[in-house]
């Protein structure tokens, strides 16, 4: 992915409420022609899509009801759900920022898209306790968020800063302006107050 860092990539965007950020597991019901696309597509050429977070403000026909900062995400498996629908888990690897976005003729927007700087944090596995604790309680609890993570990374500060940040509800414009740091230190300090 290094050799892709400066320049722009195409990539199909997947507008959702729900947000997943790297190292994330979502499941996801396809059931809109123009995304049943987007999945075969990925699954073909063996790519991935951008999950974008909605700005409930923004002005859909300009596209401006995307945030620009997304996640590269995917598909790690897919089955035919009972009601018919195509039910697909995705896995979030990178983030990446939005410089333009165009629509197809099916609706599906396409975003040409930059690598986002990863989050650089030199913070050691005690900094983020009682969070790490209280998150392996969430997974103890909702097994339905526990099989989506075969090898959860506790210890590993980042990731729990991240799937803090996908299960409570705070707003997409909070999550991006954490996302735009360039470190978690402020993400920490705002997700440790709640989560205490």
């Amino acid at each position: 992915m290094n050799e892709l860092a400066t320049s722009t990539l195409s990539l199909p965007l997947f507008p959702l409420s729900a947000h997943v950020l790297p190292g994330g597991v979502m499941s996801l019901r396809i059931f809109e022609p123009r995304y049943v696309r987007m999945v075969k597509e990925a699954c073909a050429n063996g790519t991935g899509f951008a999950i974008c977070m909605l700005n409930a403000q923004g002005d859909k026909s300009n596209n401006q009801h995307i945030y620009p900062l997304g996640t590269y995400v995917t598909v790690e498996d897919f089955d035919l759900l009972d009601d018919g629908l195509l039910g697909i888990t995705v896995k979030g690897h990178r983030c990446i920022r939005i410089e333009s976005i165009t629509t197809e003729e099916d609706g599906l927007r396409i975003g040409q898209c930059r690598w986002q700087d990863n989050w650089k944090c030199a913070i050691d596995a005690e900094t983020i306790t009682p969070m790490d604790a209280r998150l392996r309680e969430i997974f103890e609890k909702y097994p339905e968020v526990k099989n989506l993570y075969p090898s959860p990374e506790f210890d590993n500060p980042i990731w729990v800063i991240y799937r803090w940040l996908e299960l409570l509800p705070v707003n997409a414009e909070q999550k991006q302006a954490f996302l735009e740091e360039k470190d978690c230190r402020t993400a920490l300090e705002f997700l440790s107050q709640l989560v205490e």
